[in-house]
This record gives structure tokens, sequence and C-alpha cells, in this order.
């Protein structure tokens, strides 16, 4: 069953220090290959932190790990991802002159998978 939810991704400090360990270290990539989740809606889900999500926006899909947003930081409804390599799959490549693809509020549906590893 698909759930419908808006997807913000973005930068965080986690990622912006993992990045002086180089993009490939431990720190970076486990901050881009998580999706943040409300306490709210990971329990209307019956998700727990390490349970895996499909991903579906009008221009990809991908496959990738829950865990816990940080308290009182991200409101039911949407999610949120780290920009990297999962994020630009869902991403449209019209920059509309900017010279970066419309990445906020996208609309996603979450699809619950059965598998789980730790992010």
């Amino acid at each position: 069953m698909a759930h419908e939810f808006i997807l913000i991704p973005g930068r965080t400090s986690k990622q912006g220090r993992g990045i002086s360990e180089g993009k490939f270290g431990k720190n970076y990539q486990s901050e881009i290959n998580a999706l943040q989740v409300n306490v709210d809606d990971m329990k209307r889900l019956g998700i727990e932190t390490g349970s895996r999500v499909r991903l579906i926006s009008e221009h990809g899909t991908i496959e990738v790990a829950v865990k816990e947003a940080p308290a009182g930081e991200l409101p039911a409804g949407l999610l949120f991802i780290a920009y990297g390599d999962l994020s630009s799959r869902l991403m449209g490549g019209d920059t509309h002159g900017s010279g970066m693809p419309t990445s906020k509020g996208l609309d996603v549906q979450l699809v619950v998978l059965d598998e789980s590893v730790d992010p």
C-alpha cells in the first residue's frame, strides 16, 4: 500500500562534517542513505529505525532505510533525506535556469518493504 508524503531533500550538519572524511566515508554515506521520518508517521506505518521503504516520485524510485527524525524537527506528513545519490534519483532534470533541479516539496509515495537493516 502506498502512502502520500512530501519529501524535503537538503543538507545536514552531520553530512557537512562527514565530507572531511570524503563522500565515500562511513559518516557521509550513512547520512545520505537514510530517510528521516516523523515518529508519529513511523508508528502509523508500523515501521522503526532500520525498516526499508520504497519512495516513488514522478521522476524515479529508490529504496532506503528509515531513521527517526530528531524530535520536533520534522512535522508529520513530511519526509527528509540528505542530498546525495538517492535523493537525486527522485528529482527531475529541469533546473528552470537556476542550475539546480527542483528539490523541495517533492510529492512522493512511500511503500513499506519487509526487510530491515541498520541505517
